[in-house]
């Protein structure tokens, strides 16, 4: 069980691009521990970039990413570990049981502590349902569950890792309603007293962010509150008008940023 930290996390003055053009220029973002910060923006705006820095899959091209008052660069890579978990959109499954799986998270967790994490993550009713039931093999990249069901299993997992940062990247943006009410009871109970940060498109899972946070151009152009946003009448509130069934519509907000291409 790793230790909480408290979670606090800055970007300081961070500039980072692909392909030579610059997708951050020049962000600052101080965020508390245990506040719950929403990312939006355009396409191309560095939403899914600031996640990548934060777990240190890319270095920023100048400036610093710090936790707790520490460069991410010189910190190890158990250390960071103890630090986050995340939530993607499309989870990792590997070709063995629901338990092994969840136990991914922490794989010193004993049998009753994976269990618990999938109560808690809403998804030990349907393991329950399958004929091996914890023993049950989900099958090359978990080919043999819903997407519902898979996020379940990701966000166990982040449950027993019990590290005091989460991530969220468009962790609900493919589900179900059916699905994605199951998933947004167990992400409220995953994020309760963590630093959460939330990379989406649906918004019923930012409206209620202590912090919401829009890019565009690679800088903060707004933040506040859904209410203060709105109250604008800025980037974030068109966004919400262009909305339909709890989506920022396709055109405004949803293309995949590109893949860095390593040197």
């Amino acid at each position: 069980t790793c230790t909480q930290t408290g979670g606090a996390f800055v970007f300081n003055n961070v500039i980072f691009g692909y392909h030579g053009e610059a997708t951050l220029s020049g962000l600052n973002l101080n965020v508390r521990p245990g506040e719950r910060i929403a990312i939006v923006g355009p396409s191309g705006s560095g939403k899914s970039t600031i996640a990548r820095l934060l777990l240190r899959d890319y270095d920023p091209i100048s400036g610093s990413v710090t936790i707790e008052g520490k460069d991410l660069r010189s910190m190890t890579s158990e250390e960071r570990a103890a630090h986050m978990a995340l939530v993607p959109q499309d989870p990792a499954l590997f070709h063995l049981s629901l338990l092994d799986n969840i136990r991914y998270g922490r794989p010193s967790a004993t049998d009753e502590e994976v269990e618990e994490a999938a109560r808690r993550a809403q998804a030990d009713q349907f393991i329950r349902a399958t004929k091996q039931g914890y023993d049950t093999l989900v099958g090359e990249r978990g080919v043999k569950l819903s997407g519902g069901q898979r996020q379940r299993v990701a966000i166990a997992r982040a449950i027993l890792r019990e590290a005091p940062i989460l991530i969220l990247d468009e962790a609900t943006s493919s589900l179900d309603s059916e699905s994605e009410l199951h998933i947004q009871m167990a992400l409220a109970e995953l994020m309760h007293g963590k630093t959460s940060i939330v990379i989406a498109h649906r918004l019923s899972t930012i409206r209620n962010a202590d912090r919401i946070i829009v890019l565009d151009g690679g800088v903060i152009s707004e933040e506040g509150t859904h209410e203060d946003l709105l109250l604008k009448g800025g980037l974030y509130a068109r966004h919400w008008a262009l909305q339909k069934d709890g989506f920022l519509t396709e055109a405004v907000i949803d293309v995949p940023e590109p893949e860095v291409v390593s040197e």
